[in-house]
């Protein structure tokens, strides 16, 4: 028995306790060697058009001979703004190939936290889908930015992209008008690289050498470069390949598909879908918009088969919502995974009735590459957790003086593991103040373990509402209002209140539009203790989100303020 790491004890059979960090040098050796076994294969499919193994190699070659005839070197940073589309991951590897370091950048990003981040990363290139080129356009003289390379959603898309480009450009008028001295298109240089690929330096990378400038969400204050070097996402990628083979194993299936609705820009999608889809030779199917739901269940119910299907508790939720989601086939699902946020029970319960797989849910940060914790994908059912820590994870629950609390007990994660960060990019002391004297990073989170080593969130340090002294996890009120059927979407904060210090305000979006406040009420009577309920109820017809769904409370806080 393990006493100290009980998760051990509840590990499915075949998996190991730690992970060999050593398999590769830095993720261009990955990359070389999926090239190798994978060349005919379907790497990516977005929109239809498709790009194999062997040509994802050739072209983020020349993407990575064109950063190197431009004067760019190892160490510089690249930053990607775009969603998902082909040009992404041909951007990606080639920028670790030249040595670069890449900065993601979320394409929804206003002016201010464009100029920021650019600034911060100190980057020295920008790959931007004209959609946004505007809004680099208004801060370009506020930054060091020496090259800028413009896109198109259809660039790559041959005859058909066309036609998207007109399509977005001029039907849904989604481009605004921009103008940039000195760009050049993306595949001006692809074919700049090609001609100048035969005189290509390679360069060596090593597992201490910095592939990810990945930043934090900013809701807590300004926004941390989280610096992640290459054997941080490399080891993520052998603990994720590790925990799910189990679920895998003596399954006759020739190439895994996954469906990749989350951002890649985004590390769950980047590492979970992009990096440890390569790794496995699987084909991912790119959707670029996940937001148009009526698009993206056509798109499910074209597809002959997919097997891996990772998404947030919203986009689950907004999903089954759809009229015509039952038109699509399941059959072929192997595991669904839901992280970025928390699962609701009520949206994983009809996931897993309406498709037949549950919902496993897991757990991770961008300072950790990110995966952490996550349910075996062998479970029959949602456990309510987010699983047990990844092989050669260390977790520790511990209370504000950072004692160890007891089993069961709440307190905040903190972690230690080969897939944490070195650190926040050029933030010294804000790096020492998020790790514990054992050196243990702290998350921020609180949650309990259970006897067994599943950890079960309650809910963000930050978001925790104090209610005459008595400590509301948000989390549990939405988990209760999600239950009722009149509720599509819900989000709890906390209040200024008087004297009780802080009250309940609940934001609802209703499924059906006669629900009222009263029934609210009487319900959250039946389902919570007095000062759970909440106080003050506002019906609206949308909850703001995150460009991967996750609602942001803060935005609703900050309105009461």
């Amino acid at each position: 028995m393990n006493q100290d790491k009980p998760w051990l004890n509840s590990y499915p059979e075949g998996v190991p306790y730690q992970i060999d960090g050593a398999q590769f040098e830095s993720l261009n050796e990955l990359f070389a060697q999926s090239f190798n076994r994978y060349g005919s294969r379907i790497a990516f499919d977005c929109m239809g058009k498709k790009i194999t193994y062997k040509e994802l190699d050739e072209l983020s070659w020349q993407f990575a001979a064109y950063l190197q005839s431009s004067g760019l070197k190892k160490g510089d940073r690249i930053a990607l703004m775009m969603p998902n589309l082909l040009q992404y991951p041909i951007a990606l590897l080639g920028s670790l190939r030249a040595g670069c370091v890449v900065v993601n950048v979320n394409p929804m990003y206003t002016a201010r936290e464009l100029a920021y981040q650019l600034n911060d990363s100190g980057a020295d290139a920008l790959v931007i889908l004209e959609n946004f080129a505007h809004v680099f356009q208004s801060i370009q003289d506020q930054v060091r930015v020496k090259h800028v390379l413009v896109t198109s959603v259809g660039e790559l898309m041959g005859l058909k992209g066309h036609l998207i480009n007109f399509i977005v450009r001029h039907v849904k008028k989604a481009v605004p008008t921009w103008s940039l001295a000195g760009m050049l298109n993306f595949k001006e240089a692809l074919q700049q690289g090609k001609n100048t690929k035969s005189s290509f330096e390679s360069v060596s990378m090593r597992g201490d050498d910095i592939a990810f400038l990945q930043y934090t969400g900013g809701t807590t204050g300004v926004a941390k470069g989280a610096v992640l070097l290459h054997r941080n996402i490399l080891a993520n990628i052998s603990q994720i390949d590790a925990w799910l083979e189990p679920g895998l194993r003596g399954l006759r299936i020739e190439q895994l598909v996954f469906v990749c609705a989350l951002p890649m820009y985004h590390i769950f999608a980047l590492t979970a879908c992009c990096l440890f889809g390569l790794k496995a030779g699987a084909m991912n199917i790119l959707v670029t918009n996940p937001r148009d739901i009526a698009g993206f269940v056509k798109l499910l119910t074209g597809l002959k088969e997919f097997h891996v299907f990772p998404a947030v508790n919203t986009l689950f939720n907004a999903l089954m919502n759809h009229p015509k989601f039952s038109s699509i086939d399941f059959s072929s699902l192997l595991v669904s995974i839901g992280g970025g946020m928390a699962v609701q029970k009520s949206v994983a319960d009809r996931w897993q009735q309406l498709t037949g797989k549950p919902i496993a849910e897991g757990y991770g940060l961008s300072e950790t590459s990110p995966v952490v914790c996550c349910n075996t994908p062998l479970i029959n059912g949602f456990t309510g957790t987010i699983g047990l820590p990844l092989p050669g994870t260390d977790i520790l629950i511990l209370d504000n003086e950072e004692r160890s609390v007891a089993i069961g007990e709440p307190g905040e994660i903190c972690i230690k593991g080969p897939q944490l960060m070195s650190g926040y990019w050029n933030r010294d002391a804000e790096t020492k103040q998020s790790m514990t004297a054992q050196g243990f990073f702290k998350t921020g989170d609180i949650a309990y373990m259970t006897a067994d080593g599943y950890v079960k969130i309650i809910d963000r340090k930050k978001d925790t509402i104090v209610v005459s002294g008595f400590n509301v996890y948000p989390n549990e009120v939405e988990e209760v209002l999600a239950t009722m059927p009149e509720v599509l979407e819900c989000a709890a904060v906390g209040i200024k209140d008087g004297p009780a210090g802080e009250a309940v305000k609940v934001f609802i979006v209703r499924k059906d539009l006669g629900l009222t406040e009263s029934q609210v009420l009487e319900y959250c009577k039946t389902q919570l203790t007095n000062y759970k309920r909440p106080k003050f109820i506002e019906f609206r017809a949308e909850l703001p989100k995150s460009t991967v769904g996750k609602i942001l409370r803060r935005e609703l806080r900050d309105l009461e303020s």
